[in-house]
C-alpha cells in the first residue's frame, strides 16, 4: 500500500503563505486523484481541495477559492497545496489523500469517505 508524508506546515501570521507537500514512498500514485483536507479544533475533517490523476482538473471548497492553488509533480510521486492569503480560521490539521479505487478517472472526489489512503497531516497555525 502506498505511504504518504506531508510536510511545509507552521506557524504563520494571518495573510502569509505558505506550501505544503505530500510525498508518496513505496509505490507512485500517478494513476490516481489526490486531494487535501483539513481538521480543525472542534471541527470535522473537511475537504480542502482536489485534482485528477493529471492534475488536469482540479476542484477547491468554496471557501479556498482564489487563494489556495493544488498541484501534482508526478515524476517526483509530490503533491502540494500552495495557500495564500492565510485566515486564522484555517488553523488546522492538513492532509492529503489518495482515491485508490477509481483508475485514471477524469474527476475527483470530495468525500473523505473516497480517499484510501491518508498521510499523517501536517499542523498549520495562522496566528491573528
Amino acid at each position: 500500500q502506498v505511504q504518504l508524508e506531508e510536510s511545509g506546515g507552521g506557524l504563520v501570521h494571518v495573510g502569509d503563505s505558505l506550501r505544503l507537500s505530500c510525498v508518496a514512498s513505496g509505490r507512485t500514485f500517478n494513476e490516481y486523484a489526490m486531494g487535501w483536507f483539513r481538521r480543525a479544533p472542534g471541527k470535522d475533517r473537511e475537504f480542502v481541495a482536489a485534482l485528477t490523476w493529471n492534475g488536469a482538473k482540479t476542484g477547491y471548497a468554496d471557501s479556498v477559492k482564489g487563494r489556495f492553488t493544488i498541484s501534482r509533480d508526478n515524476a517526483k510521486n509530490t503533491m502540494y497545496l500552495q495557500m495564500n492569503s492565510l485566515k486564522p480560521e484555517e488553523t488546522a490539521v492538513y492532509y492529503c489523500a489518495v482515491d485508490l479505487s477509481r483508475y485514471l478517472w477524469d474527476s475527483f472526489p470530495t468525500s473523505i469517505y473516497d480517499y484510501d489512503i491518508w498521510g499523517q497531516g501536517t499542523q498549520v497555525t495562522v496566528s491573528s
